[in-house]
């Protein structure tokens, strides 16, 4: 269905139909500047956790899954976040990358906890937690954008990567 390779130098169009769309950002406080774009575009080449989802029939970019190390009530953990193209919703490409990240997270055993936020009115993303396995542990007002003085009511869901079965 899907495969999930290294962000590259071609993406930027990519990102920018992820970021730049008002639909696709109504949940993270709308459209990023093509300033902004273009400053992630070269952080995401540079960031090996940083990954385009591709689609393998066609060899597509459908979106984006990533996570990255950030603490959160004095634990290391990583987050991460996903975003899948308008067109490519609804065919559970989100959770098959999304399960693919969180593997390839694992497979770096340095850190126990994957921590995403969704806004909690997102409710698609807040179902993609619940299948792929995240718990739900409360819901916590963030700053997004960041240094915006925005307010954001976001649920902190965690998957434990050392968890079996």
């Amino acid at each position: 269905m899907i495969r999930l390779e290294r962000w590259g130098s071609g993406d930027l169009a990519l990102l920018q139909g992820l970021l730049g769309d008002p639909a696709m950002m109504s949940h993270l406080g709308g459209p990023e500047s093509p300033e902004k774009i273009a400053t992630r575009q070269t952080r995401y080449e540079q960031d090996p956790k940083q990954l385009k989802i591709v689609a393998e029939a066609t060899g597509e970019g459908v979106g984006w899954v990533g996570y990255w190390e950030r603490e959160w009530r004095d634990q290391e953990v990583y987050e991460i976040g996903w975003s899948v193209l308008p067109a490519f919703q609804g065919r559970g490409i989100a959770g098959a990358a999304t399960r693919a990240a969180l593997d390839a997270a694992r497979a770096e055993r340095d850190r126990r906890f994957v921590h995403a936020y969704p806004s909690v009115d997102n409710g698609p993303s807040n179902g993609l937690c619940r299948k792929v396995g995240f718990a739900l542990l409360g819901s916590h007002e963030f700053e997004w954008p960041k240094d915006s003085g925005i307010m954001m009511r976001c649920n902190d869901w965690r998957f434990d990567l050392f968890a079996t079965g």
